[in-house]
């Protein structure tokens, strides 16, 4: 039995040698995959959250454009209300705030015909102010430029900040470099009124 015994030891000995050496091997290559796991899992989480934010900014542009072309006249007050509501779109996504500019469009009744801001209003971040001046130049597509039509311009605009990057205080960024801090993401809108030829702001 001694001799038996003896035998047997050594072929324990290395099969507790290899389950170590398996034990240990598992955990390098555990520890090379869960980084990469997390990776793929953050860049799938990221791009499907900014194709469905880059969707409400587009969203945004139709949105205002026809909250403001079903009116019959608008005041100051009117467009900024309709350009909040504009913004609520973007819930839950709340890491930047976007650039809306409403332009009241007049193309006059010319053989050659002028395209001019009747009125303008901008919301950026929180603060609201005028854009264009009024009878200033602008331009419209071409397929638009009809004489003696009125048209309103939403642009759209948002900074994405992906959350990767992101942190609350802004005071720095949280893992990939500044390329990635601000993602471009916007919209232009065109629509004509619904309720009249034109729509004249009172106060702009």
């Amino acid at each position: 039995m001694r001799g038996h015994t003896g035998e047997f030891r050594p072929s324990w000995r290395r099969r507790r040698s290899f389950a170590a050496i398996a034990e240990g091997v598992a955990a390098i290559e555990f520890a090379f995959i869960v980084p990469v796991l997390l990776i793929m899992y953050f860049i799938t989480m990221e791009a499907s959250q900014a194709i469905e934010t880059s969707k409400k900014v587009s969203r945004i542009g139709s949105m205002v454009a026809d909250l403001v072309t079903q009116q019959t006249t608008v005041k100051k007050a009117d467009l900024d209300a309709i350009m909040k509501i504009g913004t609520s779109t973007l819930q839950p996504y709340n890491r930047s705030t976007p650039t809306i500019i409403i332009t009241g469009i007049q193309i006059t009744d010319e053989a050659s015909p002028k395209v001019k801001v009747a009125w303008s209003r901008k919301l950026v971040g929180t603060t609201y102010s005028a854009d264009a001046l009024k009878d200033s130049i602008t331009t419209v597509p071409a397929t638009l430029n009809i004489r003696n039509t009125f048209l309103v311009r939403v642009e759209s605009d948002l900074g994405y900040k992906p959350i990767i990057t992101w942190s609350a205080d802004n005071s720095k960024t949280l893992g990939l470099t500044s390329a990635f801090n601000n993602i471009s993401m916007g919209e232009t809108y065109y629509l004509r009124p619904r309720r009249g030829p034109s729509v004249p702001c009172s106060d702009c």
